[in-house]
């Protein structure tokens, strides 16, 4: 069964499950009517089928890789980047007056979530100059934006983040790299840029680098960090390119999965760069784009396990094994209580972070519609829990496609392991999991807890005035919740710590059966059907992680160093 992009089932979030309404009602959004959405989301579907799809496969195999100082991509990719970027999609949010088309940011998130299932690794391309268009639009000067933010809407030219260095990776206040102020208000920036997504490739014409470096005399630690853009071509102020820059590849990773999305390590040698922002404040603007690709690495998890989700069940339906116990079987493995719990784990997972992906865009967006504290510290508190939710379930569901095709998962022709190697990355990149957790106990809950249990507020009172029998397991999920969270902001921070990560998937699993229990007071029984088992059979778990979470941190920092020993 080939890749079909869930048009419809973000068709049915959208309208019942977490509303686009009141973001299109805004004056900001105004122009994003219902058939201008729908429009957008089918189109993105055909793109995803017809084109990416296809991609998928031979990303894997004929890897992207580094060939007399270039970078040649996956045969094909270049195709279906230009197709990428013809159809407007890496401009899809972004600002009108440099040639976007300015939708929410919620549709953009459904556009990756959809790219991510068809081809991650090409995916990755558009993904990573979005970040530097909102980073561009938000902290560059006026000259910098004319030139560089057209053509990257236009995807003619693609962007890149340079953060990590061999000896600074989670730590980015310990770079290194250097950054020296020239006379004609131009920089020359030297040092070594480790793991940069699509640092160069062959796929477009320029590649844009925001570059984190520190000015002589800066502070140590992250507050002495400025940002600058480093192209690969210097530009003339009307867009022409012109030299080369000083920098290049000197090596791609060779890594476990994304094969297709060349990684590179990036040499700047005194390199012609432009400060972004203000001095000493590179990091601010580079959570800017971070922020967002928090959110897009979570969507990357929920669109790597839907392909993996539809590749595992045209598996299922179509694998005779073994004798079936129900009347009327297929004679097929899904007729198997086993195989079918895997299948409905994989799906009801889906929509869970799906829902949640969606729920801290829609906040995002409301945010910027209207400037209200309330929609930010929403989507605040959503991003690290979108994030590391999204991508877990990327890594978890792959693996359960894998199980689900038996030996034939282990063996490469299936193709069934391609998406575990795929999904594995999202945990990790963009601020692993832990550090996410830390982030929700620590700065999302500087405000006491108020942003939690507002949103817990909302879900105790849709659960309560709902009529579905399944009502009363989301109350008590959420009362344990509340419970936990109460508990937690009266601790210190490394009390917090310990249990952060058992904390952060708890709130995950909570709102999971908040959303469940919304799509199964719909109409539609297989909604029905799917939430019951979510809500029956996973959303339980919350208790186990509750427990953890309050656990502390006594037990942890008892173990003595030797007790760790191989």
């Amino acid at each position: 069964m080939p890749y079909r992009a869930p048009v419809s089932e973000y068709q049915f979030i959208l309208e019942q499950v977490v509303p686009l309404a009141p973001v299109v009602v805004s004056d900001y959004f105004a122009e994003a009517t219902p058939d201008l959405t729908d429009a957008i989301l089918n189109e993105c579907g055909k793109l995803c089928d017809t084109v990416m799809a296809p991609l998928q496969r031979p990303g894997d195999l004929v890897p992207a890789h580094l060939e007399n100082g270039v970078v040649r991509t996956t045969p094909g990719f270049a195709e279906g980047y230009a197709a990428i970027a013809e159809g407007g999609w890496v401009g899809i949010s972004a600002s009108p007056s440099f040639g976007g088309m300015g939708l929410p940011l919620t549709m953009n998130t459904a556009m990756h979530d959809m790219m991510c299932g068809a081809c991650i690794s090409l995916n990755l391309c558009p993904l990573l100059s979005q970040g530097q268009i909102e980073a561009l639009e938000h902290h560059a000067s006026p000259e910098l934006q004319d030139i560089y933010l057209p053509k990257l809407i236009s995807g003619e030219w693609t962007g890149t983040m340079n953060l990590t260095e061999s000896h600074a990776g989670s730590d980015v206040g310990a770079l290194s790299t250097k950054a020296e102020p020239q006379s004609d208000g131009t920089y020359k920036v030297t040092g070594q840029k480790i793991f940069i997504t699509w640092g160069e490739h062959d796929v477009a014409e320029n590649i844009c680098h925001l570059v984190l470096a520190r000015l002589p005399g800066a502070k140590p630690g992250p507050k002495g960090i400025s940002l600058f853009l480093v192209p690969k071509f210097i530009p003339h102020p009307d867009g022409t390119l012109g030299v080369r820059n000083d920098l290049r590849c000197v090596s791609l990773e060779h890594k476990l999965g994304i094969h297709g999305s060349p990684t590179a390590v990036m040499e700047f040698s005194a390199a012609t760069g432009w400060l972004v922002g203000e001095e000493h404040n590179g990091m601010a603007c580079m959570f800017t784009m971070m922020n967002n690709a928090r959110l897009a690495v979570g969507m990357q998890g929920v669109g790597v396990a839907e392909g993996a989700y539809q590749h595992a069940l045209s598996y299922a339906l179509g694998r005779k094994q073994g004798t079936s116990l129900i009347a009327d079987g297929t004679g097929t493995i899904i007729d198997h209580a086993d195989v079918r719990r895997m299948l409905a784990q994989m799906k009801s997972e889906i929509f869970a972070a799906r829902s949640i992906g969606v729920a801290c865009a829609v906040a995002l967006d409301m945010a910027k519609a209207t400037q209200d504290s309330h929609w930010k510290a929403r989507a605040a508190l959503l991003t690290p829990i979108a994030k590391s939710f999204g991508s877990d379930v990327g890594v978890q569901m792959s693996d359960i496609g894998v199980q689900i095709h038996g030996g034939m998962g282990f063996i490469e022709e299936t193709a069934a392991a391609q998406y575990l190697r795929d999904a594995r990355i999202t945990p990790i990149y963009e601020g692993t999991n832990g550090i996410q957790s830390m982030d929700l106990v620590a700065r999302k809950m500087m405000d006491g807890g108020a942003a939690a249990f507002s949103l817990m507020d909302e879900m105790a009172q849709l659960a309560t005035a709902s009529k579905s029998d399944l009502a009363l397991a989301v109350q008590v999920s959420v009362a344990e919740l509340r419970a936990t969270t109460e508990w937690l902001v009266t601790q210190d921070l490394n009390e917090r710590f310990a249990g952060s990560v058992s904390y952060q998937r708890a709130f995950a699993r909570v709102l999971g059966g908040y959303f469940h229990l919304i799509a199964a007071s719909s109409d539609d029984g297989k909604r029905e059907r799917l939430g019951r088992f979510y809500i029956n059979s996973l959303l339980p778990e919350h208790n186990a992680l509750c427990a953890q979470a309050r656990v502390g941190s006594s037990d942890i920092y008892a173990l003595e160093l030797n007790d760790f020993a191989a």
